[in-house]
Order: structure tokens, then C-alpha cells, then sequence
């Protein structure tokens, strides 16, 4: 997709967003969940990512291979960022312009509440998978 732009709530952080994925991933885990108050729903940004009003971010190290940033005046929810290579996943309700996205992914499935679920038909990893998946990186 091209280049698109994203405000938080209050307009003090600004994001330009250069390759933005057309497909967008759902993340069940329990501090994707306690960030949001739901699931985590992410387009993939890469590293081509421009923020003005970095003085507004705040950064947490919420795990040994990302961070998350929030913006400071209104708390919203800005990015999850590998700390290895530096690519962006962004919540997909800040770019109101997006177009055309399918979901493919659904990470930490085994920690989906059963409270809900989604009819699309993903690709799934469960924890045991991703701790398997990120620990050959680190």
C-alpha cells in the first residue's frame, strides 16, 4: 500500500507510514490484551516510518524482543516495535484510509479468551510457537 498518515487522538503525534501491509495480523496475548482492553489488531509498517512529536512518545519494554509506544498527552496506542529490526506494527484503526486489508494471522491463538472469535479463516501460532520463533532471534 502507499504512504499513509495517522494522528493520535489528540494530534500531538503525527505518523507517516510508507509500506503499510495490506494484510493485518490479531495478536490474543494477555498484554496485547491488557494494553487495548481486546485484541491487538496490527498492520505491518516495516521500517520506513516517519513520527513527528517523538517528544510526546512514551516507550515501554514490554517484552526482550519489542517494545509498545503510546503518546503521552491522550494515551493513545501508536506502535509495537521490534526491537531487532526495527519494523512497526501499528493498530489499524489510527490509519482511517486503509483499504482492501484481509486478516492473516492470529498470534498467541491458544490465548484467545472464548468469549470471542472471528469467522475469518487465519493463519494461527500459538505461544509455544512464537517463544520458539522469537528465541532463535534474540
Amino acid at each position: 500500500m502507499s504512504k499513509s498518515e495517522a494522528n493520535c487522538l489528540c494530534g500531538a503525534v503525527k505518523i507517516i507510514a510508507e509500506e503499510i501491509s495490506p494484510k493485518f495480523t490479531v495478536c490474543h496475548c494477555k498484554s496485547c490484551r491488557a494494553w487495548g482492553g481486546a485484541p491487538f489488531f496490527a498492520v505491518q509498517c516495516g521500517t520506513k516510518v516517519e513520527i513527528e512529536g517523538n517528544e510526546k512518545v512514551k516507550m515501554y519494554d514490554s517484552s526482550s524482543w519489542a517494545s509498545r509506544g503510546f503518546c503521552t498527552e491522550c494515551g493513545t496506542h501508536l506502535f509495537f516495535r521490534f526491537k531487532e529490526s526495527g519494523e512497526y506494527n501499528m493498530p489499524v484503526g489510527l490509519f482511517p484510509n486503509l483499504e482492501g486489508l484481509e486478516m492473516s494471522m492470529q498470534y498467541f491463538s491458544d490465548q484467545r479468551p472464548s468469549y470471542y472469535c472471528f469467522a475469518n479463516t487465519t493463519k494461527e501460532m500459538t505461544k509455544a510457537e512464537i517463544m520458539t520463533h522469537f528465541a532463535s532471534q534474540l
